[in-house]
């Protein structure tokens, strides 16, 4: 439903726990928030605070969040589109590829089919937070950190590849969620022609699990996060080698 008719029926309550009505003077003006925050935002707010059976929570926060996750995927994007070569088109994914590169691929094929069925199932909150935490979570602070060392090496035009491809995938399926920033960014990727309303839906394809790579990887990742917690408690900078 539109999200003034949600508030005049009263299904969104303030964060005070009260319900929004005009009556109460506690209503949100949709087109203020859109000029504010961006109609993106609004809309991924409006399905994260929604659950089955209950009341929507609303807080402006959560639209900042959700304006903050949209310029996440747009610098993160535009650090794709910044090392692509004129004229990159490789819609497949590479035949070699990194430990790193194997364990995004295997992550998203596994988040895929977990979409597949919250569709299916019309969980589109649950949907869209998985969406969420892999992009912010997974792509953008574990693998495009970890790639920006093979974009240095020789591993450098199968990293592009699997970069690329997890983008693009991730786009379409987080456009019936936020269609105007994934509409936009899809149409500066290297290779893509048209809207990506006319795209094919991403497809689970088993040959795309690697477990045995997924599973070293999270072990490197532990050492990570084990040795930047030690550092943390110790009060070491990050700059400091010793």
């Amino acid at each position: 439903a539109p999200f003034h008719t949600v508030l005049i029926h009263g299904l969104v309550r303030d964060d005070k726990g009260r319900k929004m009505s005009k009556s109460l003077g506690n209503g949100i003006d949709p087109l203020e928030m859109i000029d504010k925050y961006g109609c993106d935002a609004l809309r991924m707010n409006m399905i994260t605070s929604n659950s089955p059976g209950n009341d929507m929570r609303w807080t402006e926060t959560k639209v900042t969040n959700s304006r903050n996750f949209a310029n996440k995927l747009w610098n993160a994007a535009r650090f794709i589109m910044m090392n692509l070569p004129d004229g990159f088109t490789a819609d497949a994914l590479p035949a070699q590829m990194n430990i790193e590169d194997k364990w995004i691929v295997s992550k998203f094929n596994t988040l895929a089919k977990e979409i597949d069925e919250n569709l299916t199932n019309f969980d589109l909150g649950v949907a869209v937070a998985k969406l969420y935490d892999f992009i912010w979570d997974v792509y953008c602070d574990w693998y495009i950190e970890l790639a920006k060392v093979s974009l240095n090496g020789e591993g450098r035009a199968a990293t592009l590849a699997v970069l690329r491809h997890v983008l693009i995938c991730l786009l379409k399926m987080l456009h019936p969620f936020m269609p105007f920033i994934t509409d936009e960014v899809y149409r500066y990727i290297p290779g893509t022609e048209g809207t990506i309303m006319l795209s094919d839906w991403p497809k689970v394809d088993d040959a795309m699990n690697f477990p045995q790579e997924a599973h070293e990887m999270e072990g490197v990742m532990d050492v990570i996060r084990a040795v930047r917690n030690l550092r943390a408690e110790m009060n070491v900078s990050v700059g400091r080698l010793a």
